[in-house]
């Protein structure tokens, strides 16, 4: 059974894993080989750790029972964060007033509506503390970009990110109203 949940500073660590796997499994070829390599579980968990008690809304997506080995307990497959735009004008224009920072499932638990449940927590948290309108950031060449499309998110919006000395291309997803996002993202039944 997969379960969505609002995380606990407890899940922290495996949090950073999922980060750190999916970042592997997600930009060979886009990202120096070499960053992908160095990058550490305990830095990720220290930064969730510290989103987690900042009150940025962040929400586990576990696998129990029957989608575990035998004998293992809940496990955190996926996770998303959410909160008010950090950054929310390119050249001027606005982009929305909720963000979501983060989505990441690991490899094996894709293609099972995961994201598509994380996605409409995300949007239910930036909802929930008065936000219209969300949007994220993705980088261009990230194979799963057509996801965020899918969902009725617009393109809106291109720009520059660094990432390990390199400069990165990067899109923008808008959803508004956000309804548009909790429409294209039902809940589970």
């Amino acid at each position: 059974m997969i379960s969505l949940r609002k995380a606990r500073v407890a899940d922290a660590i495996a949090i950073g894993a999922v980060h750190v796997a999916a970042w592997r499994n997600t930009y060979p070829g886009i990202l120096p080989d070499s960053y992908l390599a160095n990058m550490s579980v305990s830095r990720q968990a220290a930064h969730y750790d510290a989103a987690i008690r900042g009150g940025t809304g962040v929400v586990v997506a576990t696998a129990s029972g029957t989608d575990v080995p035998l004998g293992s307990g809940p496990r955190i497959i996926g996770f998303a964060t959410a909160g008010r735009a950090r950054h929310a004008e390119v050249a001027g224009r606005r982009l929305a007033e909720g963000e979501v920072e983060t989505l990441y499932v690991l490899d094996d638990w894709r293609d099972r509506g995961v994201g598509r449940r994380l996605m409409r927590a995300a949007a239910g948290h930036l909802v929930e503390i008065g936000c219209k309108s969300a949007f994220l950031w993705v980088l261009r060449d990230n194979p799963s970009r057509w996801f965020y499309q899918r969902l009725g998110g617009k393109p809106v919006a291109e720009t520059f990110t660094q990432i390990a000395g390199q400069k990165i291309s990067q899109t923008a997803f808008v959803w508004d109203p956000i309804q548009s996002l909790l429409a294209a993202s039902p809940q589970a039944s």
